[in-house]
């Protein structure tokens, strides 16, 4: 193992220092590791953070950027949890080695498993002989924990046909007699009341970042700016959002208005519709399959009765302190600009310059806007030429992200009471997109430079 790294003039990265330090452990992390040896994303979320680093304890690692004492420091706790980290990751092998003989598919195990391998790993140490017995003993005490909330019970549930008939009926009706809609479909949104939501989303999103509080928030949920917003999408018009480049529905539809929710029969993460265009199944699938603490929930029937009035509701949302979360994050998204190709009006307020300023700082991000400005072509044929392009439409897998985030705390009636709490949720959404940019840049990159090189073929010689 290497000697700790030396403090060196200016603030570094935490993610980097995380990452520096976690590559220099060595080996035995691979169960905990990506495939070119860096953190997985939900290894430093549920692990290297809360249990090793724990920000909460020590504020001075709170921060995105570290002075070099403070990445040294991080540095030193990283390497002295070496050998429980090791430990660790040789635990989640077992138990996903017995998830596999009990035949559990259900959840993430990443975010089952991580957290209870840290602690099998500070009581335990290294698995011990017949650790087998106690791996499986923990996947069974976690399935049993979720109390039939699985996809396969909801499935099951969902298989009957009566049950179904009733489902449909019932969405029907839910949809015909939407709040703010006529009978013959139309719906009136007032001009002056988007008016209000916009200078009020406005001030909201300039105390969001600063110190103080604003009255804006409170406000918003107390006019129904969210519920006024999702029966914007319904009328075709654009809202409280604003237009320009982006569409009025910033990719939560992708139909000129949301459709009226069915039940549906199955889902699957890698052809998920928009949010606002999911059935009940798909609605419910991501909250079960992403869900860590499923004894939490309602019963599969009564996610199933509760989700059928929700998916009719505005913006999909029943809570009112949630749409207004969800308004407040599309005017945040309309502003982002990790290009720095010049802000909108929309996105000049203080919470707009703090995202964009950090997004700006990413080296990905940097060599998008380089990309973006060069008169020549992709010399990576094309990858990272879609990744750029992501950072020109910021929007779309920012909503999508949101939506998903407020629709779980909408699920576990968990509301945003306030603007603090609101802003935690958006910024840390902003985090997730920027992270998870930041992960497929080095995906592709990693992929172009182990790829073989392109040998041309002889001339009049074409492939089949």
């Amino acid at each position: 193992m290497s000697s700790p790294s030396q403090p060196t003039e200016g603030p570094r990265s935490r993610a980097m220092a995380i990452d520096r330090a976690w590559r220099a452990l060595g080996p035995g992390l691979e169960a905990l590791s990506g495939p070119g040896g860096a953190p997985l994303t939900r290894t430093v979320k549920l692990i290297v953070l809360p249990l090793v680093v724990r920000p909460a304890l020590r504020p001075g690692l709170a921060a995105d950027f570290l002075p070099p004492e403070e990445a040294a420091r991080l540095d030193a706790l990283v390497r002295e949890a070496a050998p429980l980290l090791v430990a660790t990751a040789r635990w989640f092998t077992l138990l996903k080695k017995a998830r596999r003989t009990l035949g559990v598919v259900a959840g993430n195990p990443q975010d089952l498993y991580f957290q209870r391998c840290f602690e099998l790993a500070v009581e335990y140490g290294t698995p011990p002989a017949g650790a087998e017995d106690m791996a499986g003993s923990v996947v069974a005490e976690v399935a049993d924990a979720g109390g039939g909330r699985t996809v396969e019970a909801l499935r099951e549930h969902l298989a009957d046909a009566g049950r179904r008939d009733r489902l449909e009926t019932e969405l029907a009706v839910a949809w015909q007699g939407r709040t703010g809609v006529a009978s013959d479909g139309r719906t009136v949104v007032p001009a002056t009341e988007v008016t209000v939501a916009v200078a009020l989303a406005a001030d909201a999103l300039d105390a969001c970042a600063a110190p103080g509080g604003s009255p804006a928030y409170a406000a918003m949920v107390d006019a129904g700016h969210g519920g006024l917003f999702g029966r914007a999408l319904w009328a075709r018009t654009d809202g409280p959002w604003g237009a320009g480049g982006p569409p009025a529905s910033l990719g939560l539809t992708a139909l000129p208005v949301p459709p009226r929710p069915e039940v549906g029969r199955g889902a699957s993460t890698a052809t998920l519709p928009a949010p606002l265009d999911r059935t009940l199944f798909e609605r419910l699938f991501v909250v079960l399959h992403a869900s860590s603490r499923r004894e939490e929930l309602p019963t599969v029937p009564e996610l199933v009765a509760r989700e059928t009035g929700r998916s009719c509701a505005p913006l999909g949302l029943r809570d009112e302190s949630l749409r207004v979360a969800a308004v407040l994050g599309g005017r945040l998204a309309v502003g982002l600009d990790p290009l720095g190709t010049g802000a909108p009006p929309a996105g000049r307020t203080t919470a707009h310059r703090a995202v964009n300023s950090r997004w700006r700082r990413e080296a990905s991000v940097l060599r998008a806007r380089r990309m973006t400005v060069s008169p020549r072509p992709d010399p990576d044929g094309g990858a990272l030429e879609a990744l750029a392009q992501d950072l020109r439409t910021p929007w779309a897998a920012y909503m999508r992200r949101l939506w998903v985030r407020l629709h779980g705390r909408d699920v576990r009636g968990a509301p945003l009471t306030d603007l603090a709490s609101a802003w935690a949720v958006l910024d840390g959404v902003a985090r997730s997109v920027m992270m998870d940019h930041r992960a497929r840049v080095r995906s592709a990159l990693r992929a172009l430079t182990e790829a073989p090189p392109v040998v041309a073929e002889p001339s009049g010689q074409g492939g089949v």
